[in-house]
């Protein structure tokens, strides 16, 4: 398949590696321009935002949440047959100002549809980088990490799905794109790394109204780890901790 990846940094870089690994032809760009990607260590080709769009069957969307409105213009001209995933999380106090909508209950991914103008796919945004890039297995395997699929287009949904599958995770259809907040920030499905049986139960979990504050509790916890360092596994114990109690 022929993918276009806006943004370059830690899981566009790794969903670019794994899919050349797997044979798919990618180009990678980044949205402040092509300057922005010398120097950097790349799998697939850096191009242009003009050009990544061009002769593609996927666009893959992975830029911080406050920067998607700045490529609307770029996402005007791609093919209504191109699929378009956006793995970003609204993460206020950290990088994003606080956007008023999804502050009064917007889904996080609607908001997103609606900035780009078009529907979208939700993927990659369950689960750490580290995990990306190095806990994929074989289908079937025991144990196997599952991500979070969201859309309101059936077939665009199971595209990626096939494609998660290929790179080393079980899928679980989180449902529409309004749906899609029972793996945002907050909730049971997000950064703590599941298998498909369990992720479907923590979708199930999942509670709108208290998961920016159980959000900004991990983020207090983490921060107060932060002078000494925290690994991945830290952010993953703490998460399951919180989002469960």
């Amino acid at each position: 398949m022929r993918f276009g990846i806006i943004g370059a940094g830690n899981i566009g870089s790794t969903i670019s590696k794994k899919l050349v690994k797997n044979g798919h032809d990618v180009k990678i760009a980044d949205a402040r321009g092509i300057e922005r990607l010398e120097g950097k260590e790349l799998t697939g080709t850096p191009v242009s935002v003009e050009d990544v769009i061009t002769n593609i069957d996927v666009l893959i969307i992975s830029i911080p949440f406050y920067a998607l409105p700045s490529i609307r213009h770029v996402v005007d001209k791609v093919g209504e047959e191109v699929v378009v995933v956006d793995t970003s999380n609204y993460a206020p106090f950290i990088r994003d100002n606080k956007i008023e909508e999804i502050e009064n209950g917007m889904v996080e991914s609607v908001w997103v549809s609606n900035q780009l103008g078009r529907p979208i796919i939700k993927a990659f945004n369950n689960l750490l980088t580290y995990t990306l890039e190095n806990e994929g297995t074989p289908e079937g395997t025991s144990g196997r990490i599952a991500i979070a699929i969201a859309g309101n287009d059936l077939s665009q949904k199971q595209i990626i799905m096939d494609v998660v599958n290929e790179l080393g995770f079980d899928t679980v259809d989180s449902g529409s794109l309004s749906d899609s907040w029972r793996h945002q920030p907050g909730t049971p499905a997000y950064c703590t790394e599941l298998t498909k049986e369990e992720l479907t139960k923590a979708l199930k979990k999942a509670n709108k109204e208290k998961a920016p504050f159980l959000r900004n509790k991990v983020i207090e916890r983490l921060s107060a780890l932060a002078p000494a360092g925290y690994s991945d596994k830290d952010v993953v114990n703490i998460s399951r901790e919180i989002y469960n109690s």
